[in-house]
C-alpha cells in the first residue's frame, strides 16, 4: 500500500464510467434527490417526542454525500429537497387549526434557507477539512433562519433536538451554535470518514491529511461534550425554593378556546384551590410562589373586576405571590403581559411578551393576507404590541426569569434574562391551539436545551400541553399528561453563576458565520482566479 500526504483534496484518478442510458440511468439520477429527501426525513426523526437524538449524524453525513462537489444549481434543489424532507413534519402543527395553507406556505419559505445551506456546503466540499466549512455554513443558515423574515423562525435548530443526546454539555460552551455545529460536523466527518475508507480500498492510498481531518471531525465533538460535563450541574447556589406549576386545562382544545375566556381563567383558579386545599390538609408544603401559564386569564385583570377578584381569590387561599399570564389593553396597545400578583398587595410587577409570533399574534402584510383568506385576518383582528425590557420577577428576594412561550426559541430572550439576575426561568406557555400535536414536546425539548445552556432550573407551566420542571441539568423531575388539570410542586435549586455560554452570548454564533463565509468567500475567488487563469 502507498501512502501520500497532501492538504488539498484531490479528485479520484480514475476515470468515472460512463452514465448508464435509459429508464435504469433516469432511475439512478433520482437516486440523489431521493436520498436528499430521506435525510431530511431523518432528521426530523431525529426530534421529540422520540429520543433518537443520533439519527442527525446519518441524516447530515447522507446530505454530505449527495452535496459533495455539485454544482450549485443541483446543490440548490438538493437542498432544497433536504429541507422539505425535514421541515414538512416537522412543522405539521402550525397548520392543525387553520388548515394546509399556512403550513404548506411556511415549509415553502424555511425550506429556501436550507436551499442556499445547500449551496454553501457543495462549495466549501472542495476545501481542505471541508466538514468544518460546512457545519459552520449550516450554522450560518440557521443563524439567518433566526431573524429573518419578520424577526425569525428559529424553531428546527439541530440543537433542539439534542436534548437526549451525549453532545448536550455543549450547550454551556457556546449555546446551540456550538451545540448544532458539533453535531452537524460530527456527522458529516462521517460520511468523510466513510468515503476516505472506500477510496483507500479502491486506490490503496490513503490521504493522510484529509484522513486526519475526518477523524478529528467525529472525535472533537465527542471530546468536547466528554470535557464540558462539569458545567453541568444541579447545585443549588443561593439556596432552595419551592416552586407550584398550575395546568388548568381548557375547556377544549383549538382556536376556539378563546371564546371561552373565563371558563379557561376558572379552570387555573380551581387548580389553584385544590393546591391549597391540600397544603391547608398537610398533603403537600406550602410553595414560595405559583406560576401560571400563558393565557391562564385571557380577560384583562386591570379592566374586569370579576377577573381579578377571582385571582385575588386563589392567591389568598394558597397564601404566596402567583405569576398570572394575562392579555391586558394599556394605552391602546394589546399585550401579552405576566403580572405578578401578591395576595395582600394585588399585582406588584409586569413583564410583557417581547418577540411576538408572526401570523399569531400579529399579523405581517395584513392587506395581503386578507386578500387570499379573509379568515385568517379574523383570527388576528387587533396586533399585540412588543415588550421593551427583559422580564425578571424579584419574589422575595427569588429572581424568576420569564420567557413566554414562542421566546424560549430565541437564544437572545432567554440569555438576557439571566444576565439581568435570573437565578431559575418560567416559560409559560399555551399549547391548546395546536391540540396533540408534537408541538409541546418540541417546545418543552428548548426548555431543557435553555436549562443546560444558562445552568438554570426551568419551570414550563402550559394551560394544556406538557408542564414540566426541568432541573439544570436538562432532567425532568416532573411532568404533567396533556389535557388535563393538575399540579407540580417541587423544591428547586437557585443558581448564580452564570456558564461560558451566558458570558459569551453571540459571538460563538458570529465566529462560526465568519467561518462559513470564509469558506464560501474562498471557494468563489478560487473559482474566479481559475478562471481568469484559464482565460490567459
Amino acid at each position: 500500500m502507498t501512502v501520500t500526504a497532501t492538504s488539498v483534496d484531490q479528485p479520484d484518478q480514475l476515470q468515472p464510467s460512463p452514465a448508464p442510458r435509459g429508464f435504469r440511468g433516469r432511475l439512478l439520477r433520482l437516486v440523489p434527490a431521493a436520498a436528499s429527501a430521506l435525510c431530511g426525513v431523518l432528521l426530523y426523526v431525529s426530534f421529540p417526542p422520540r429520543t433518537l437524538w443520533w439519527l442527525a449524524l446519518p441524516a447530515f453525513a447522507g446530505f454530505g454525500w449527495v452535496l459533495r462537489g455539485r454544482g450549485w444549481k443541483a446543490a440548490l434543489g438538493l437542498g432544497y429537497l433536504f429541507g422539505l424532507g425535514f421541515l414538512l413534519p416537522l412543522l405539521v402543527w402550525t397548520g392543525v387549526e387553520v388548515g394546509p395553507g399556512p403550513w404548506l406556505a411556511l415549509v415553502a419559505i424555511e425550506a429556501v434557507f436550507v436551499a442556499l445551506v445547500g449551496v454553501g456546503v457543495a462549495a466549501v466540499s472542495r476545501l481542505p477539512a471541508w466538514p468544518v466549512w460546512a457545519a459552520a455554513v449550516w450554522i450560518a443558515g440557521e443563524a439567518v433562519r433566526a431573524r429573518v423574515p419578520f424577526r425569525g423562525f428559529p424553531w428546527g435548530k439541530i440543537a433542539f433536538g439534542q436534548a437526549d443526546g451525549v453532545f448536550l454539555p455543549l450547550a454551556a460552551v457556546g449555546g446551540t451554535p456550538v451545540l448544532g455545529f458539533a453535531v452537524v460536523l460530527c456527522g458529516f466527518g462521517l460520511y468523510e470518514a466513510g468515503r476516505l475508507l472506500a477510496e483507500r480500498r479502491r486506490t490503496r492510498t490513503l490521504r493522510r491529511a484529509a484522513a486526519a481531518a475526518a477523524l478529528l471531525s467525529v472525535a472533537v465533538p465527542v471530546a468536547g461534550a466528554v470535557a464540558a460535563r462539569p458545567l453541568v450541574s444541579d447545585k443549588a447556589q443561593d439556596g432552595t425554593r419551592t416552586v407550584a406549576v398550575i395546568q388548568g386545562n381548557v375547556p377544549r382544545s383549538g382556536l376556539e378556546f378563546s371564546a371561552q375566556r373565563r371558563a379557561v381563567l376558572d379552570h387555573h383558579v380551581r387548580e389553584t384551590l385544590r393546591l391549597a386545599a391540600d397544603i391547608k390538609a398537610g398533603k403537600t408544603p406550602r410553595p414560595d410562589y405559583v406560576l401560571w401559564p400563558e393565557n391562564s386569564s385571557d380577560i384583562d385583570p386591570f379592566a374586569n373586576p370579576d377577573a381579578a377578584a377571582v385571582i385575588n381569590e386563589a392567591a389568598r387561599a394558597v397564601g404566596v405571590p402567583i405569576s398570572v399570564g394575562a392579555v391586558v389593553e394599556r394605552d391602546g396597545r394589546l399585550l401579552n403581559e405576566q403580572i405578578l400578583w401578591d395576595p395582600a398587595k394585588g399585582p406588584t410587577q409586569t413583564y410583557d411578551k417581547r418577540q411576538i409570533q408572526p401570523f399569531g399574534e400579529y399579523l405581517p402584510l395584513r392587506g395581503l393576507v386578507g386578500a387570499i383568506n379573509k379568515n385568517w385576518t379574523g383570527m388576528v383582528r387587533q396586533d399585540f404590541s412588543r415588550g421593551s425590557t427583559p422580564g425578571v420577577f424579584d419574589i422575595d428576594g427569588a429572581k424568576v426569569g420569564l420567557a413566554t412561550c414562542y421566546e424560549a426559541a430565541f437564544d437572545w430572550d432567554v440569555r438576557d434574562t439571566v444576565t439581568h439576575g435570573a437565578e431559575m426561568i418560567s416559560v409559560p406557555s399555551n399549547n391548546a391551539t395546536f391540540d396533540r400535536s408534537e408541538m409541546t414536546y418540541q417546545q418543552l425539548a428548548m426548555s431543557r436545551i435553555r436549562a443546560v445552556e444558562h445552568s438554570r432550573t426551568v419551570t414550563v407551566p402550559v394551560t394544556s400541553g406538557v408542564s414540566a420542571i426541568i432541573m439544570p441539568d436538562g432532567r425532568i423531575t416532573q411532568r404533567t399528561g396533556m389535557f388535563v388539570p393538575a399540579y407540580l410542586e417541587q423544591k428547586v435549586p437557585l443558581r448564580t453563576s452564570r456558564t461560558p455560554a451566558t458570558d459569551l452570548g453571540v459571538l460563538p454564533e458570529i465566529a462560526l458565520v465568519l467561518v462559513a463565509a470564509g469558506g464560501v468567500g474562498w471557494t468563489i475567488g478560487s473559482g474566479l482566479r481559475r478562471r481568469r487563469t484559464e482565460g490567459a
